[in-house]
């Protein structure tokens, strides 16, 4: 049986032609019967693909062939299955649930804060950034702080609504519904109070934090860290045995995933509060909000935003 697998992928290196590197990406992603989402910059790579497992590895290595990819950060994961009934020559299998689709796209910004002019990008990645912590080091600085009677601060990188439904204890979650907001938040003055605290950023698989991290610093947070790889790798290596509470959100069809059997329901449905970790999209169709719903509720009404709810229900 063909095993389907979905790869979560960054690097910031400096790219001379992103359109080259744009061509080669879609020919060689069509090829293998690979599906997903990829964006290209002057400043890097980042992407998300899925599909049979023999065919992404002969991808990843193809892709690492690159000298400016040689050292792409990546985590794998569970994907949901293949579509037999669509298959290309080297992918008999067919392609991928998760993804509807295959984008390979050029943008000024390969994660979108709106800030492209304060991103220094060179061969080692991301200048002026956090420090960067793996998961056993995140866990040796919260227990040094601890013993000194200073609290690590989370701060969340991700859009707030991820965080519905998984999320680091005690985690301060900025109100922003995409990243492009992130800047004007921390202008704001609103987190001025953590310039003088240990600040650990975290996100999905890490590449939001990079930037995140190094907007933090220019704005004057002395002590800023990173997670570096994310939740993703934190999660392979503690599961839900350390500080992560919850379901991890992905942009894919699967909608959220789980570390372990053991994984906390801390999400709430909109409509009645159950303990819930399934989300939905807003039921209009020109809305890109997401909700969390328990399935009673979505099947006994569409769900909506507060915004469309009168629309939505006629």
């Amino acid at each position: 049986m063909a095993v389907s697998k979905v790869l979560l992928y960054y690097a910031f290196t400096p790219l001379a032609d992103p359109d080259a590197i744009r061509l080669w990406q879609r020919d060689l992603c069509e090829s293998l019967g690979l599906r997903g989402r990829i964006l290209i910059s002057k400043d890097g790579i980042n992407g998300t693909v899925g599909g049979e497992l023999g065919a992404v590895k002969k991808y990843l290595r193809k892709t690492r062939d690159y000298p400016a990819f040689k050292h792409l950060d990546v985590k794998w994961s569970e994907g949901s299955g293949l579509d037999s009934s669509q298959s290309y020559p080297q992918a008999p299998h067919g392609v991928s649930l998760d993804f509807p689709k295959l984008v390979v796209k050029v943008r000024d910004e390969i994660v979108s804060f709106g800030a492209p002019e304060e991103l220094h990008v060179d061969e080692s990645g991301v200048r002026g950034g956090g420090t960067k912590l793996t998961p056993a080091e995140l866990h040796e600085l919260v227990e040094e702080k601890a013993k000194t009677g200073d609290d690590v601060v989370f701060f969340d990188g991700r859009n707030s609504f991820e965080a519905e439904i998984g999320r680091f204890d005690g985690a301060i979650v900025p109100n922003v519904s995409n990243t492009r907001e992130f800047a004007a938040v921390l202008d704001s003055g609103a987190y001025d109070h953590l310039k003088g605290k240990p600040v650990v950023t975290y996100c999905t698989g890490g590449i939001r934090c990079e930037v995140l991290s190094s907007l933090m610093t220019s704005r004057g947070f002395g002590e800023v860290y990173q997670l570096d790889g994310g939740i993703v790798r934190y999660g392979e290596t503690f599961g839900d045995s350390g500080l992560w509470n919850g379901s991890l959100y992905v942009f894919d069809n699967r909608v959220s995933i789980d570390f372990s059997p053991d994984a906390a329901v801390i999400g709430e449905c909109h409509r009645c509060g159950a303990s819930t970790k399934r989300m939905q999209n807003c039921a209009e169709v020109s809305c890109r909000t997401q909700l969390v719903i328990c399935d009673a509720c979505a099947q006994a009404q569409p769900p909506a935003c507060a915004e469309h709810a009168s629309i939505v229900a006629g």
